[in-house]
Order: structure tokens, then C-alpha cells, then sequence
């Protein structure tokens, strides 16, 4: 899955589900730290902080050990979910070099929260995917509070071990009913745009407009056969 930018599988991704298009990708705007890697893939690992409250440090002494064996419960690879309780308001971070070398260490590829993240140089050299809110300098009082229950960030929901995809673009949820058809349409309708309305783009330089016209109202026809065709749906650039 990691081959294909998330767009690319969200445009597999509908032409076999009957979940509303709506309801699986965030909603508010998010940053990708390190759009050079390319697109990760993972199951949910969720957990949240509030970098504001020091007493979480003072009650829960034993957090830490528990979150991690929540973490090395879960199948890989991995995605860490965090809500941040004070976002918008983030003044610290949970996220940085020790933590995202830790993570990876269990299994997990990379990171989505509303909160911050900090050390993004040193994150990258370990391969370590990041999207998030903004950046931050220090932790302030950064804790696990909980973990393994349902999180909200950026306006979307999800539950610890869902299927997320992420890339510079944003991220979304491939629902288990999906996932075993969602690849196999991913490729076909990547591969029915480019020799059908991209291929029609490609070659008519120097073309009259009616010629251009015509041509792409073919091209657009022959992409809707083809995702019609295979999947019994039009696909997004048919009439």
C-alpha cells in the first residue's frame, strides 16, 4: 500500500466500499513533517496526553511500563494515534527523538496527533514519519493519561488497531470489510487513469480545441467503461 499516495488509495478505496466517502478522512488541516518519505501504512496504536497537567506524572508513575505493553500487544506495523487534551493550546509534546526511536523499536513506522512534535531532523535519520499540528521545543509535562480507546484528531475517529493510510495529503481509514479488495483497486484505477484521460492530456499538444475536446470526452468515456466494467461504479471522472 505504501507504493500508491493516499489520494490514489482513497480513489481504490471507493470504488469498493459503501461507507460513506465522508466519514474516513480528516476533516481539519494537518502537516506532514516528512513528506520526502512518501506514504505510510499501519494499524492504530492510540493514546493520549496533556502536556499542560503535572500531576498525571505524580499519580501514574507506572504509565509509561503500561503504555508500552499495550504497544507490544498490537500487530505491526504501527501507527501512533495521539490526542492532545490541550489542543489547541499545545505547549508540549510527547513526541521527539527518544520517543519516536522507542516506538520504532516496537514496531511502529510513524505518527498522526493535534498536538506537536519536536526533533524532526533526528526523527527523519531514523526513518520515523510524523504529521501533526505544529512543531514544539520542549515537553512541558508530557505522559500517557490513556491508551487503547477511541481518539478524535484532526476530526476524525478512530479506534486502536484500524487501518490507517497517511501521506502529505492527510490520512484515512481503510475499514476491515475493505481492506482485503482495497490494493487490487487501487492498482487498477491508478492504472486506468493514466491511459485514459491522463494518456488523452499527454499527446494532444499542438491539437485544435474541438480535436482536444473530442478526445478527452473519449478518454473520460473509456475510464467510466473500464471502472463501470470491473467494479459495476463510474468512476469519478465519468458523466
Amino acid at each position: 500500500m505504501r507504493r500508491f499516495s493516499t489520494p490514489t488509495v482513497f480513489n481504490g478505496w471507493e470504488q469498493v466500499s459503501r461507507i460513506d466517502r465522508r466519514t474516513v478522512v480528516n476533516k481539519q488541516d494537518v502537516r506532514d513533517f516528512m513528506p520526502q518519505f512518501g506514504a505510510i501504512a499501519g494499524y492504530a496504536v492510540t493514546l493520549e496526553v496533556q502536556p499542560s497537567n503535572p500531576d498525571h506524572l505524580r499519580n501514574t508513575p507506572d504509565a509509561p511500563q503500561r503504555y508500552r505493553e499495550y504497544l507490544e500487544s498490537m500487530p505491526g506495523p504501527k501507527i501512533v494515534v495521539i490526542k492532545d487534551a490541550d489542543s489547541p493550546n499545545v505547549i508540549g509534546t510527547y513526541f521527539g527523538e527518544v520517543n519516536a526511536s522507542l516506538h520504532r523499536a516496537l514496531g511502529c513506522v510513524g505518527l498522526i496527533t493535534d498536538g506537536g512534535v519536536r526533533d524532526v531532523n533526528e526523527m527523519a535519520s531514523i526513518g520515523f514519519k510524523a504529521l501533526a499540528a505544529r512543531l514544539c521545543v520542549g515537553h512541558a509535562y508530557a505522559w500517557p493519561v490513556r491508551w487503547g480507546h477511541e481518539v478524535e484528531v484532526f476530526g476524525l475517529k478512530i479506534a486502536s488497531g484500524q487501518l490507517i493510510h497517511a501521506d502529505q495529503h492527510g490520512f484515512m481509514i481503510i475499514p476491515e470489510e475493505d481492506q482485503k479488495k482495497v490494493f487490487d483497486a487501487t492498482l487498477f484505477m491508478d492504472g486506468n487513469e493514466c491511459t485514459s484521460v491522463i494518456e488523452a492530456t499527454q499527446i494532444l499538444a499542438g491539437r485544435s480545441m474541438s480535436e482536444t475536446r473530442a478526445a478527452l470526452v473519449e478518454a473520460e468515456r473509456r475510464f467510466g467503461a473500464a471502472a463501470l466494467e470491473t467494479f459495476g461504479k463510474k468512476g469519478e471522472w465519468s458523466a
